[in-house]
């Protein structure tokens, strides 16, 4: 019997669905341990009933072009779909999109659909109390796609499936994580859950707590997990040199090998455990200082933010600069967010369109970004947004943008 449109759609989307992974941009499914329960397959059903919906609306309505490709084969006609390319061309914004892609990974989990963030990570980040270093694997500077396969294991252990049933028990527990001994554990005593319920905080800053109330896991929890059990993720550093090298590769430029010597790496396949929010420090020599007018900025370009002694703090990195709508997009990875924000994650700031010359430092301009305890309860977090950060230490000229040398010589996109 020959298919209608929607049930062509429909037979696309399932053989993606079933046969490859993709980024976050369309859907990525792993299973944990849960994935044979008969919530999950009551997920997936409806899920397929969802997208078959879906697909039917689509085939009342005046086709997408971008669904309408006759050449390839079923998974490539899918594949052209979710590319950074099909939203935003051919340039740089693509090329960032598609490595800001990769850090996300979708997968059910005891029957949801969940998307991951890869984790914010840092080495010895929280040691200042726990006795030892507290080193990440990779550094913080690790591939994304090495890390998913770590992350894919860690889900599929045995530890995971059982703080995903301790977390889905029904009952309020207060849940403590354990830096140095990659463990977790919980407690429902009355007295442990009154102190988090009214606010008082007796986590340490490697052994973070948290109150659950046993009703199934969620995004944050995995966070949790990820970050503390895991140990795995990137740092800002390491987030925004992956896409500095995403862009460079592009253009046929091998950024591990151009800047080895610089950096002190003995090997190409070693620079980037050299790299640290020091490299982007705008007296270094591998980077043009951009004045910080709106009309300036370039995809491509890096957010610095200073700390208290005029040091480089944290990075970040433009996406997209578009003056018809006053917006800037840009990425970065941090776990000083919101819950649902904390890794690698996009940020925004709007401008007035009609004034392209104003300064970042102005009031202004609106930064969306709200900056929170990484663990609910925690003190500790300075300033309210990115916008105050980037405005923070003007006896230090405040954040600043920069704009690396060796990107300006590859050929335009």
């Amino acid at each position: 019997m020959a298919l209608g449109l929607a049930d062509d759609i429909l037979q696309k989307m399932l053989l993606l669905f079933i046969t490859t992974r993709y980024s976050a941009s369309f859907i990525t499914t792993r299973y944990s341990a849960s994935t044979s329960t008969p919530l999950t397959r009551i997920a997936a059903v409806l899920l397929l009933l969802f997208t078959l919906c879906a697909a039917r609306a689509a085939a009342q309505s005046p086709a997408d072009p971008r669904l309408s490709a006759p050449a390839g084969s079923e998974t490539d006609f899918l594949a052209a779909y979710s590319r950074a390319s099909t939203d935003w061309g051919n340039g740089i914004e693509a090329i960032i999109e598609e490595a800001f892609r990769k850090c996300f990974r979708t997968y059910i989990i005891s029957g949801k659909v969940i998307t991951l963030h890869l984790p914010f990570a840092e080495n010895n980040e929280r040691s200042e109390l726990a006795g030892t270093a507290l080193a990440v694997p990779g550094g913080g500077k690790a591939d994304p796609l090495g890390l998913w396969d770590r992350i894919d294991a860690l889900l599929a252990s045995a530890d995971f499936q059982g703080y995903v049933d301790a977390l889905s028990d029904g009952h309020e527990q207060v849940v403590t994580f354990d830096l140095r001994t990659h463990t977790w554990s919980t407690r429902r005593d009355w007295y442990s859950i009154d102190q988090m319920k009214s606010g008082t905080y007796t986590g340490l800053p490697h052994q973070p707590i948290v109150i659950s109330r046993g009703r199934g896991i969620t995004a944050p929890d995995i966070y949790n997990y990820l970050y503390s059990v895991g140990r795995l993720g990137m740092d800002c550093s390491g987030f925004v040199w992956y896409t500095l090298k995403t862009i460079a590769r592009s253009g046929g430029l091998d950024l591990d090998r151009a800047l080895r010597r610089y950096l002190g790496a003995s090997t190409a396949a070693s620079t980037s455990l050299f790299i640290g929010t020091w490299f982007f420090d705008p007296r270094n020599r591998n980077f043009e200082v951009v004045k910080d007018e709106v009309r300036n900025l370039r995809p491509g370009d890096v957010f610095v933010f200073r700390g208290e002694d005029g040091t480089t703090s944290h990075s970040a990195i433009i996406q997209s600069v578009n003056m018809a709508t006053g917006t800037i997009r840009y990425l970065q990875s941090t776990d000083v967010a919101e819950q649902d924000d904390r890794g690698v994650h996009e940020s925004f700031i709007n401008f007035d369109p009609q004034k392209p010359w104003t300064s970042l430092k102005d009031p202004s301009i609106v930064w969306h970004q709200r900056r929170s305890a990484p663990f609910p309860g925690e003190s500790g977090v300075e300033f309210w947004d990115d916008g105050q950060r980037y405005r923070a230490y003007p006896q230090y000229g405040g954040g600043s943008v920069v704009r690396l040398r060796m990107l300006q010589k590859l050929p335009a996109r």
